[in-house]
């Protein structure tokens, strides 16, 4: 069967004098197939880390992925070591927890949820000396949430600060 007229079996079978073009053909396939690679080995993740801060009066560590993708469900807990009796603990979260991000689940349930200046403020109650406190939260990202977030976690008795923590989340694509 003849080659159609418009075509010329050395130029576009045998590629003649177009012989790099298809590494660059390959080189771009690499890259799309490179992507989903290495999400699968976790490289832009959710693999948790643990931030830590101490006071006289309590200890607060937050454990949470720094880096997310778009579409992520993932969990974040808070615990609560009381060196003193803590009469009406809060946890209090910067608005980048909630921002473009679903509030799945909050287990305990806080004894109250309020608001401070955009903060979100987790009535925690009573924490005895020597107590501990665990909080889990489930969190699911938008899609369209991408970059950087602050989400800073303060702990506090009433209204006093007790320890905050500085952290920050990158969302990937």
């Amino acid at each position: 069967m003849p080659a159609p007229d418009a075509l010329t079996l050395k130029h576009h079978r045998d590629l003649e004098g177009r012989s790099w073009q298809i590494w660059v053909r390959r080189t771009l396939m690499f890259l799309v197939a490179a992507l989903p690679v290495t999400a699968l080995f976790n490289l832009y993740g959710q693999h948790p880390t643990t931030t830590t801060g101490h006071a006289p009066n309590a200890t607060l560590r937050v454990y949470a992925p720094p880096n997310l993708r778009g579409g992520l469900l993932y969990m974040a807990r808070f615990t609560v070591n009381a060196q003193t009796d803590l009469k009406k603990a809060n946890l209090i979260l910067s608005p980048g927890w909630a921002e473009s991000t679903q509030i799945n689940t909050i287990e305990p349930s806080p004894v109250g949820e309020g608001s401070s200046n955009g903060k979100l403020v987790l009535q925690l109650g009573h924490i005895p000396a020597g107590g501990t406190y665990k909080l889990f939260m489930e969190f699911q990202v938008n899609p369209t949430n991408v970059g950087s977030h602050v989400q800073d976690v303060t702990l506090a008795d009433g209204s006093t600060a007790l320890v905050t923590l500085h952290r920050k989340v990158f969302v990937f694509p």
